[in-house]
Order: structure tokens, then C-alpha cells, then sequence
């Protein structure tokens, strides 16, 4: 289990701040790519197993989604355009999972750690909305306990660069956020 830091303190240089979008290998090579991002882990958030594994979380039935944990210099990113990365990186729409992995443990959420951090990620979820035309349907939800991934998901799109590309796109996960996002 990780300790969670305050997303929104900006006392010190690190903040963090925890996504779930859908496959983690995903959600990870996105994230760590921006500047100002220190760290970026790969796990498993919420549900009602301690220390999860893999298996049981890909099973469906511990409750957990796979998760990242985004460690970043908030002088140098703030939350916002973390926030808006992260938005680019999923589909908002889809309930049943993202791209070809299905499940709840596969749903798209943003975690927060106050009132004021719920209002913020609220706030540009409404915006998201307005831009979009659609309502969407990723969970915005208070921050658990969160468990490292084992290491052989730590970086995996840096390890398995082959096997992470044809998964990625035999996954449709670029072709559908351009037509999500128009980029």
C-alpha cells in the first residue's frame, strides 16, 4: 500500500494525484511522458482485498480498478493540465470499461482527497461535458487505499516495447480518443 500525498499540495515540490483509465500499461506510458511528471505507478485502487494481485483484481471480483499513481512537480504542471492529459488518454463514455478490456476493474475514475479537490475535478468534468455534447460517465470518487502493481507492470510500454504496441493498438485506444477528442 502507497500513502497518498494531498493533490493539491503545493507546499512542497511533489504532489500526487491517482487515475484509473482503463489498462494501466495505457494509462502509465501517457502520463509520464508530460513535463513536470516525476513518477508515474502503475496499481490497484479501491475494493475489499488488501494487496491485491493481479489475477484476483483482473478476475472482477475484488472491486478494485487498475490505477496510476502520478507523482509531479506542481510548480512546474498543475492538477488542471494533469487533469486535461488524462482526459485525452480515455473514452468518458464508455461504463462497460475502456477500449477491448471490460469490466468495472477496467472503468475510467478520478480520485480526490478533499471537498475542494471533488469541486475542482467536478468543475472541469462539467466543462468536458459542455465540450463534448455528451454526458460522461467517469466516476469521480474519494481516494482509497492504493497497492503497487507488481514490478513486472512497472513500465511495462519500456520493457515489452513490441508486445505494449500491438496491444495498444490491436486495442483501438488511439484511434478512439482522436475521434473522442478530435485531435
Amino acid at each position: 500500500m502507497t500513502k497518498i500525498v494531498d493533490a493539491q499540495n503545493t507546499s512542497g515540490n511533489t504532489a500526487e494525484a491517482i487515475f484509473a483509465g482503463g489498462c494501466f500499461w495505457c494509462t502509465e506510458s501517457d502520463l509520464e511522458k508530460l513535463d513536470g511528471v516525476n513518477q508515474v505507478v502503475s496499481g490497484y485502487i479501491g475494493g475489499h482485498v488488501k494487496n491485491p494481485s493481479y489475477e484476483q483484481v483482473v478476475s472482477g471480483k475484488t472491486g478494485h480498478r487498475e490505477a496510476v499513481r502520478v507523482v509531479y512537480n506542481p510548480d512546474v504542471i498543475s492538477y488542471e493540465t494533469l487533469l486535461d492529459a488524462f482526459w485525452k488518454t480515455i473514452d468518458p463514455f464508455d461504463d462497460k470499461g475502456q477500449f477491448c478490456d471490460k469490466g468495472f476493474q477496467y472503468t475510467s475514475a478520478i480520485y480526490y482527497t478533499d471537498d475542494d479537490h471533488k469541486a475542482l475535478i467536478e468543475r472541469n468534468l462539467r466543462a468536458k461535458e459542455k465540450q463534448l455534447g455528451q454526458k460522461i460517465v467517469t466516476a469521480v470518487e474519494p481516494v482509497s487505499e492504493f497497492y503497487d502493481a507488481e514490478d513486472y507492470h512497472q513500465d511495462f510500454y519500456q520493457k515489452n516495447p513490441i508486445r505494449y504496441r500491438y496491444y495498444r493498438f490491436g486495442c483501438g485506444r488511439d484511434r478512439r480518443t482522436a475521434e473522442v477528442w478530435d485531435d
